[in-house]
Parts: structure tokens; sequence; C-alpha cells
């Protein structure tokens, strides 16, 4: 098993970026140049590599202040259950400690690995949304 390797820049390409989303089933993918923009542009990206590869990536939007939300957090499958996805939590919450809010939506699959990293289910709050995908 090769080390992995967490980075804290936006220094990916697409190529690297879309084979996790795809190899994920997210329909993001199906929009590569604005998914790209969209990492690039977020105030927080983590990135996991193996021997060079991208094997998983985070990332986080804020107002800087009190709130931050999570929305997306990938690894690859031939990564999973490794600490990858920890690894990226872990630094992405660490860059957000002691703000008020720590937010993201998770997919039933994901639900007791988000529970194990600290989150809890919020209260009774109904998560809402409009989406233009269809992996949900």
């Amino acid at each position: 098993m090769h080390e992995v390797t967490f980075h804290d820049d936006r220094e990916f390409t697409l190529d690297d970026v879309l084979p996790i989303y795809v190899s994920c089933g997210w329909s993001s993918a199906s929009k590569p140049r604005e998914l790209l923009a969209a990492l690039r542009s977020s105030h927080a990206v983590i990135h996991a590599r193996v021997a060079g590869r991208m094997v998983g990536l985070g990332n986080a939007i804020s107002d800087g202040h009190l709130v931050v939300y999570y929305p997306h957090l990938l690894v690859h499958p031939d990564f999973t259950r490794q600490g990858v996805g920890s690894g990226i939590m872990d630094r992405l919450s660490d860059r957000f400690a002691g703000f008020h809010q720590h937010v993201l939506i998770a997919d039933a699959d994901a639900v007791t690995f988000y529970e194990r990293n600290g989150f809890v289910r919020a209260g009774r709050t109904v998560p809402m949304w409009v989406y233009d995908g269809d992996d949900h």
C-alpha cells in the first residue's frame, strides 16, 4: 500500500478530478468545466494522492466567520476505508475550527461515516434543495 499525501492547494487539473467524480457516479461529472471552476472557487479544497494519482477530494464554502458548508467529499472506490475521507474531513474541519456551524448533506450511505467524524443529525431540520442532478 502506498502512502497517502494530503494537499491544501488547487494544483489539480480536470484530468485529476474527473475520474473520481465518474467513479463515484456523481452527476457533476457531466459538467466538467463548471465542476473545475466550482472547486477552484471554493474557500478550501483538500485533495489526497497516492503515488501522484488523485484518490480523494473535499471542498468547503463559507461566509468566513460563522458557517461552513462541505458540498463535496469523494474518495475513489479503490481507496475507500483507508483513511482518505477522514483525512480530508479532518483537514477541512481543522481549517474552520471554531466556526459556529459546520453543515453538510449526507447521502444515506455516508451517514455513518460522517457520524464517526463528529457530525450529528440536525435536530428536526429537513434538508431541502433545488437540484439539477439525477444521482440521488
